[in-house]
């Protein structure tokens, strides 16, 4: 399994615990920054790794801020993702199991290392059950294409302002 990680600054301690942990567990697994000490905005890591999961260049992925919303926010604005906001393992089995999500955002303002590892590991080790949900899925997709601009999408870096 291939997994593009990625966190703004302030996701950047749980990050790199998920990084370890991710390759322990024999996961292929690309940082997509920051690193430690810089400042970062989470668009600008959440594009890069959804459009790569989107792509096919990764299984799936990670990514981690304050609290994981403005992460999940972003990724699912990437049309054909799915990202899911998880502190708890029954989320984070749930987020596979039923709605099929390709990234995993978390919070590390709100959940801790031991957690953060927990949660990753159901998510991994949970695959789409194409049941019920199914369903549920198939109605989400057809929305979004029905509702997303007709033009190619492309994300660039929003300049910083001083």
């Amino acid at each position: 399994m291939r997994v593009a990680l990625g966190s703004d600054d302030a996701g950047f301690p749980i990050k790199r615990v998920v990084f370890d942990f991710l390759c322990e567990l024999g996961v292929v697994v690309v940082d997509f920054g920051v690193q430690d000490g810089q400042s970062a905005d989470y668009p600008d890591v959440a594009f890069p790794v959804a459009e790569a999961v989107l792509h096919g260049d990764y299984d799936r992925g990670i990514l981690v801020c304050g609290t994981g919303i403005g992460m999940s926010i972003a990724a699912n604005k990437v049309p054909g993702i799915r990202a899911a906001l998880c502190h708890d393992v029954y989320s984070a089995e749930r987020a596979r199991k039923s709605n099929n999500a390709q990234i995993l955002t978390m919070g590390s303002r709100v959940i801790g290392p031991e957690t953060a590892k927990t949660i990753v590991k159901a998510w991994l080790t949970s695959e789409f059950e194409n049941g019920g949900s199914a369903r549920k899925v198939r109605k989400i997709m057809v929305g979004e294409k029905r509702l997303s601009p007709k033009k190619e999408n492309s994300y660039e870096k929003t300049p910083r302002r001083s």
